[in-house]
């Protein structure tokens, strides 16, 4: 039996493209979620930060955080951030790619080999 797979994330980011070339070569197959057309899952959000932490969700090196008034990106706090996500998602680290109940955050193709390609090769969804 093999897991289930989704990739979260936007549709035009380059790290996407990457990760999606990476499982497509790879025959995983996988659902993908995008933030700009279906949104940020707020309870899925939640859920994630509890499991890697608010910290590694957020995506600090991303414009959408860098052009925040310094008012809004002082005293950042789960609360806060998850907030921030929420509004703009493309404020969400990318991709996040859950595996069965596990998330891995961000694309490092020796990771993917690791998780996924333990998994098993599958045609595309």
């Amino acid at each position: 039996m093999t897991k289930p797979i989704t990739i979260y994330g936007i549709k035009n980011c380059d790290t996407m493209k990457k990760a999606r070339a990476w499982l497509d070569s790879h025959g995983v197959a996988y659902e993908f979620h995008d933030y700009k057309a279906a949104g940020a899952p707020k309870e899925k959000l939640k859920a994630w930060a509890g499991g890697v932490g608010w910290e590694t969700l957020l995506n600090r090196a991303g414009t959408t955080f860098r052009k925040l008034p310094d008012a809004e990106k002082e005293g950042l706090n789960e609360r806060k951030a998850l907030a921030l996500m929420l509004e703009q998602p493309s404020m969400i680290k990318r991709p996040v790619l859950d595996v069965g109940g596990k998330l891995l955050v961000g694309f490092k193709p020796e990771v993917y080999a690791k998780e996924v390609g333990a998994s098993g090769k599958r045609g595309r969804a």
